[in-house]
């Protein structure tokens, strides 16, 4: 046994020596555990936070220590009256986020699937053009279009309504370069060259081989725009003043807000619950489609 482990360690030395990690026999950091350990922590640490505090009551809630649980065990009460509180609107806020990222979220996949594609194995003039746009628009910070597309959707009477969610989140210059790169490594040229000289149109081409290659790609784009639409706040903060559009996000904090103004009630408890039913889809979400995620994020890293 103290034979293989220097066997090892000298393997290591020698990988070092070279400026090479050998994965078969990865060499140990104290330092790299440590610090691992702590961005665990501070990851993690929201989440602990969270799923204790939706135990609590509202009295719990206030005087216990936030990490300790509380006399009562009011989970299941607690979720029970955030659907039942301001006669279910909690329900409603629910709905609507599911119609911005269905929508809006699915729209921005679709429209990053087919131009991506078509920028990737189409040659057209103004290619290398539409290419500095995309990128231009990737550095641009949503928020610093959030005003102006205020200012336009008032002109056109579309504020207050879904369309002001649904129309801003179809555009995601980054989703679009993301399928722009996916495709051109994951659908050979050659294949496609195939498939046009056996007769295939290109719709067909497109549905029968491109698609099924480009899955990875498709569900990384799908997940980034979903987080994207689902978590997103500023836009309708500004677009949205009837209470019956608002999304999770607005909803829960005009709820976190009440108690704050004059006659509020607290309800920190019922807050908090909404949270956890609020991440529970991006969990799932991400569980349920990390294999397709990773391997696209791995797409394009290794050339051969």
């Amino acid at each position: 046994m103290k034979k293989v482990s220097r066997d090892e360690a000298r393997e290591r030395k020698r990988y070092r020596r070279m400026g090479f990690s050998n994965p078969a026999n990865p060499s140990r950091s104290v330092l790299l555990t440590v610090l691992s350990a702590l961005m665990a922590v501070y990851c993690l640490f929201p989440l602990v936070w969270l799923l204790i505090n939706v135990t609590k009551t509202q009295g719990d809630f206030v005087t216990t220590f936030g990490l300790g649980f509380g006399s009562t065990f009011a989970l299941f009460d607690n979720i029970a009256r955030v659907f039942q509180y301001q006669d279910g609107i909690f329900f409603r806020w629910f709905v609507n986020t599911i119609l911005y990222v269905v929508a809006g979220a699915g729209g921005a996949t679709l429209l990053a699937i087919l131009g991506g594609y078509g920028l990737s194995k189409f040659r057209f003039p103004g290619r290398k053009a539409v290419f500095a746009v995309v990128i231009g628009a990737i550095s641009v910070p949503g928020i610093a279009l959030a005003v102006p597309q205020f200012l336009l959707f008032a002109k056109l009477g579309l504020t207050n309504t879904p369309w002001s969610m649904i129309i801003p989140s179809l555009i995601s210059p980054f989703g679009l370069y993301l399928m722009w790169i996916f495709s051109d490594q994951a659908v050979p040229d050659e294949l496609l060259e195939a498939a046009r000289m056996d007769g295939a149109s290109e719709f067909r081409t497109f549905f029968t081989i491109s698609l099924p290659l480009l899955a990875p790609g498709i569900v990384t784009t799908a997940l980034f725009t979903i987080v994207a639409t689902w978590n997103n706040y500023f836009l309708p903060l500004i677009m949205l003043k009837d209470s019956d559009w608002y999304p999770l996000t607005i909803g829960l904090n005009q709820w976190n807000k009440q108690a704050s103004t004059a006659g509020g009630e607290a309800i920190q408890n019922l807050v908090v619950t909404g949270s956890l039913i609020t991440i529970i889809p991006l969990i799932l979400a991400f569980l349920l489609l990390q294999r397709y995620w990773q391997s696209g994020l791995a797409a394009g890293a290794v050339k051969e």
